[in-house]
């Protein structure tokens, strides 16, 4: 780089260089995420606005659903300008490019900053009471995206105000022309913004996440509740996750951010391969997101294998086909269909039948009868019935009792 460009702050992505490596190899990479984290989140983007069409949106996917549409704005509009301004020796993308884009990537990055705390928030409310969740209304969801929305567009105004296309070293370049009235205006922003959108919404995020987790160790005592645990504890450890992977990758970014800065006369600059890189990072971010979604979430894995299936045929499987048998195929039907039944509970066939009748059902089933001692037991009946029904036994006991005496 020349060293006449060593403390020109410039904007919109843009960073010359001599180097035809750097100018390959970094856009490169920035289409290779653009490509991965605008399928990922389009996924991710679809399976939640299918699932809100079915039913009653929830506060949390409204917020990761406003965490994809965020990275899918960077991806879209964001990362292709960063790629062409890095291709390019000299800025030709306009004036109203370069005055829009950091604003427009910044203001991204705090939404997602923003909806990370709200998110941590959610977790901690869920594991508290998991019935506050469905008692969320429409209008306050919408509530609270826009004021994310509004906030994260004002903190990085001053980026707008500032940016604009110079023509310098025989070229057009894009910087952060700052007057002299604003310059302790804008060094005091170079400090606080960062605070703003990283150091504070992590410290916030963290500490709600720690009451969420320590919320999900208590353990419930019944069913409902400890279904609950584990859902709130899932929902927990995937947000965190988001948060961690975020503050990782944007930690680079944010550190170049406060080296450019803060920069005096004699300070060395930022290395020009730090800087890109950092970038790179930034944007992966927009990438790794959905795929922490979709590994750690079974909704989203359940919504990625529907949209799949949905994908490969649009014919549902017949459910009923095995059930079906053809006219002509009467040969395959059983001998003795079983006569239909009305459908009855157990309860009242077991009203119906006595239980001296079902357990003489049960003995007859279980103990085989032979043909001789059947009839020898319906004899005996029929001679017990008879003397039973006899109106005089008395005549017939003395005609048995002379019959014997006769004889003997």
């Amino acid at each position: 780089m020349n060293v006449s460009f060593d403390h020109l702050h410039f904007a919109g992505g843009y960073l010359p260089s001599d180097s035809q490596d750097w100018r390959a190899v970094i856009p490169a990479l920035l289409v290779a995420v653009c490509l991965v984290g605008f399928v990922g989140n389009l996924c991710v983007s679809g399976i939640l606005l299918h699932s809100a069409c079915r039913g009653k949106p929830s506060m949390i996917h409204s917020l990761i659903l406003n965490l994809s549409l965020a990275d899918l704005s960077l991806l879209l509009y964001s990362a292709p300008v960063r790629a062409a301004a890095y291709s390019r020796g000299v800025w030709d993308l306009g004036w109203f490019v370069c005055k829009s884009s950091d604003w427009f990537t910044h203001t991204c990055m705090a939404a997602k900053s923003l909806t990370i705390v709200a998110m941590a928030k959610v977790c901690f409310m869920y594991a508290s009471e998991p019935t506050t969740q469905a008692n969320v209304h429409s209008c306050t969801i919408g509530s609270v995206l826009v004021a994310i929305w509004a906030v994260a567009s004002l903190l990085p105004l001053p980026e707008w105000f500032f940016s604009t296309t110079r023509h310098h070293a025989g070229g057009e370049m894009c910087l952060l022309d700052v007057p002299a009235v604003a310059k302790e205006f804008m060094s005091l922003f170079g400090k606080l913004f960062p605070l703003l959108v990283f150091c504070l919404p992590l410290f916030l995020a963290g500490f709600y996440f720690w009451k969420a987790y320590g919320q999900c160790r208590k353990r419930g005592t019944k069913t409902q509740n400890l279904r609950n645990q584990i859902r709130s504890k899932r929902l927990t450890v995937m947000s965190l996750s988001i948060t961690v992977t975020s503050a990782v990758l944007w930690l680079p970014e944010w550190a170049a951010w406060l080296w450019a800065w803060h920069l005096q006369a004699g300070d060395p600059a930022p290395p020009q391969g730090f800087r890109a890189l950092s970038q790179v990072l930034m944007f992966s971010v927009s990438a790794a997101n959905p795929l922490i979604f979709l590994v750690m979430s079974e909704e989203f894995k359940e919504g990625l294998k529907g949209l799949w299936k949905w994908m490969i045929t649009k014919t549902p499987p017949a459910v009923s086909e095995p059930q079906e048998t053809p006219a002509g195929n009467s040969e395959f039907l059983p001998a003795k269909a079983p006569s239909p039944e009305p459908p009855t509970s157990t309860p009242e066939r077991e009203k119906s039948s006595s239980p001296s009748s079902s357990k003489g059902k049960m003995e007859k089933a279980e103990i085989p009868i032979l043909p001789d001692v059947e009839q020898f037991w319906h004899e005996r009946d029929v001679v017990h019935s008879i003397q039973d029904n006899d109106p005089i036994p008395w005549e017939h006991e003395d005609q048995e009792t002379g019959g014997c005496d006769t004889q003997i």
